[in-house]
């Protein structure tokens, strides 16, 4: 699940933005205002009218458990069609894990937007996007053969696009500061490679044989 030539460059990726992560929950720990940055990027963001209002909730319903489960079922459906239950396991496995890190953290951090319940660090949804597209980029990448190059390329720009798109929704719709969206985004591209490299080191200890 993660190839071999970009285990390095993903690795030290993962490093940095693990230390994003932290660096962002220490600063922002038990706040419940937007930092320098959240508001001037929230003035420019923040309170978009129809139609990109609609597109905006359009994206975060990816991001809900309806939408996040549809994506999920659907592309486990297409590893096991394709007789890859590895794949299936890395899908599964590796959003999870992403998901379930950024819950931990907002507990952890205790950062809220719009009132004491809300816990806003790191955006969930954002996290969730992001993981999805750097499983399916890698996925992609393996099945593809690509090399380090190309391979680093389609995985970034996916984590990049999709990260974007959901962060851009959820300050949009309030949902999150934007330093929020960053931590989410982060998130994915720490918890993701460890998951790949874990569910490889499982696959080749016998516990799977098929990729």
């Amino acid at each position: 699940m993660l190839p071999p030539s970009l285990r390095v460059w993903l690795g030290l990726i993962a490093v940095l933005a693990a230390l994003v992560v932290v660096g962002l929950g220490v600063r922002y720990a038990d706040d419940s205002e937007p930092g320098r940055v959240d508001a001037r990027i929230g003035v420019a963001v923040d309170g978009v009218r129809p139609p990109w209002r609609q597109v905006a909730l359009a994206t975060d319903f990816l991001g809900e458990p309806m939408g996040a489960a549809t994506l999920v079922v659907a592309t486990v459906t297409g590893c096991l069609l394709l007789r890859r239950p590895r794949a299936a396991v890395f899908v599964v496995v590796g959003v999870g894990m992403t998901v379930g890190t950024a819950t931990l953290l907002k507990s952890l951090v205790g950062r809220t937007i719009h009132g004491a319940d809300n816990l806003s660090y790191p955006s969930g949804h954002t996290a969730f996007a992001t993981a999805f597209a750097l499983v399916v980029a890698l996925l992609s990448s393996t099945r593809l053969g690509l090399g380090r190059t190309a391979g680093i390329s389609l995985v970034l720009a996916a984590a990049l696009v999709a990260g974007a798109a959901m962060g851009w929704a959820e300050v949009a719709l309030g949902a999150h500061y934007p330093t929020d969206v960053l931590g989410g985004w982060c998130t994915a591209l720490a918890v993701i490679p460890a998951t790949a490299w874990l569910v490889d080191r499982v696959a080749d200890a016998g516990w799977w044989k098929r990729r």
